[in-house]
Parts: structure tokens; sequence; C-alpha cells
């Protein structure tokens, strides 16, 4: 069995304020993407996870998100003797903002769920999800959704889809942005800024809110994370400029970094900035939202 492993950008994103336990709360609105890993999993009946990859990974594979997904969820089934070989193909780039490996894990979810014949519930697996990262829960669904908390607070919205004949790009340039380097120094807004725009969505006409214009109008795109990454990563801010300068009508960095990704009017418009922009980029690609 085979499933695919959509990516997310994040269409804005806001820092609330940091709580007693350290974490941060948050204002986001995530968006999947149609570009992502694949999971491809057979099954065992002797209790083994084995986990390859079409290419070596950096980290033990203990640590990776789609074993310990695999591990969670046998847990869940009660079932000792359930075990997999999986295989990643991974295409993601790491440290990103596109959660990749968290998107690696839903999938993973959802694939056991099938392999294994266990018939849980998307409320089920998003619950398992939640123990694994903040942003699983999401990707075990994907689409469009509202998220507060550290990410774990969801509310799905319909999909949204890009207006017609516009392509999205993703970029991400040769940088990684460790979470601590976004954090350090990013403002705390409180929650004026983060409610005005819920609010702002809200009232705007069915009509409107059918098509995204509320959410994906020019002026509606924020990240807080901006603040404190461009200074210490200028390359991403660098990116961002480029991306604009080659026409794209918005440009946003995805979550806490490195990744960035503009919209454009049209493919040749678009296609022409992926030319011009690949010397400064490991990983490229034009898309568009993804949905079920």
């Amino acid at each position: 069995m085979k499933e695919f492993a959509p990516a997310k950008i994040n269409l804005f994103l806001d820092v609330i304020r940091k709580r007693e336990d350290g974490y941060h709360d948050l204002g986001t609105v995530f968006q999947t993407i149609d570009a992502g890993d694949t999971v491809t999993a057979t099954p065992r009946e002797d209790g083994t996870i084995n986990l390859t990859y079409n290419k070596p990974q950096e980290y033990p594979v203990e640590s990776d998100l789609v074993y310990k997904a695999a591990v969670a969820l046998r847990v869940k089934a009660g079932n000792p003797l359930l075990g997999a070989d999986i295989y990643l193909e991974k295409v993601m780039p790491l440290g990103a903002g596109l959660g990749g490996g968290s998107a690696d894990a839903a999938a993973t979810l959802r694939l056991l769920n099938r392999l294994w014949e266990l018939h849980l519930s998307p409320t089920e697996l998003e619950r398992i999800g939640a123990r694994l990262g903040a942003d699983v829960p999401f990707l075990v669904r994907g689409g469009t959704a509202f998220a507060e908390g550290i990410g774990e607070q969801l509310t799905f919205i319909d999909p949204l889809d890009l207006p017609a004949g516009e392509v999205l790009l993703i970029a991400t340039p040769h940088d990684a942005v460790p979470t601590k380097d976004a954090y350090a120094g990013v403002p705390k807004s409180g929650p004026d800024r983060w409610e005005a725009y819920k609010t702002a969505w809200a009232c705007g006409t069915d009509a409107e809110r059918s098509f995204g214009y509320s959410l994906l109008d020019s002026g509606s795109f924020f990240n807080a994370f901006e603040v404190s990454v461009f200074p210490k990563h200028p390359l991403v801010a660098s990116l961002k400029d480029k991306i604009l300068d080659l026409g794209a009508r918005v440009a946003l960095m995805s979550g806490s970094g490195a990744s960035v990704f503009g919209i454009f009017a049209d493919r040749s418009s678009a296609e022409a900035a992926a030319v011009a922009l690949e010397p400064y980029t490991r990983y490229l690609v034009l898309t568009k939202f993804w949905h079920n």
C-alpha cells in the first residue's frame, strides 16, 4: 500500500504569548500543498517495524517520526505482533518549515490504519498524532484549518483553492532555521492581531469565504517569525525579496523557515521565476493547494 504525504505552508502565523510550560501559543492558518513525500508499506506478522529510505538520512531510524508513528499506532491497537516494512520516498527538505516530517508521520498513521485494518477514525488518528508533534493532527486530515495553542487546536474550514490560473512556488534556500533561532527574539503580539484576522474572515460574504478572498488577499499574509529569522538568516530574507522582484503577488516565509512561498498570476511567470531562483535554492517546486 502507498500513501501520499502532502506538506503544508502557513498562510498566516502569529505568536501570541509564551506559556508557563515554555511553549508558545500561536494563531496560524495551515494549508496543505500538492507536494510531499510518499510512504509505502507491506505487512509483517512478527512485530518488526522496518523503515528504509530512498536516500540515507542523517538521523537514527528510531528517531524518525514515521517509525514513532508506527509504534504509537501499534500500541493503540494493542497487538505487539503487528509489523510492517515501511519505505519512505523522501523529497521534502529538512529544516524547511513545510512540516515534511509531520506529514510523513500523518501519512504513516493513515496508511497503517488501512494496512492493519484497524478502522480507527480520523479523530482517533489525530489524537495519536498530537503526541508526535503539533503539526501532525492537522496533517492527518489536511486541507485548510485555523490552528491555535501550539497548533493542535484545529478548526477546519472549507478547503481553499488558488484562483484560476495562479501557481504556487515553494523555494528553500541553502540554509536551515533551527527552531530556537525562530523563537529567540520573536515578538509576542498578544491576541489582538489573530482575533482581528479571524473576525475579518468570518465577516466576509459566503462567496468570499468559499473562494478564499479574505484569506488569499495579498494584504492578509503574515508571519511573525520573519522578524526574528531574517536578521540571522539573510539567505531566507533575500529569497523572499527575489520572489517578489520576480513578479509574485505575495511572498511569505512558511512556518519557522527556511522555505518561502510565492503566488504567481500564471504558470509562465512562475516558471520563469523558478529558472531564475534555481541557483539560490536546495528545493524548488511549482505546485498548488491540496485537499481531499
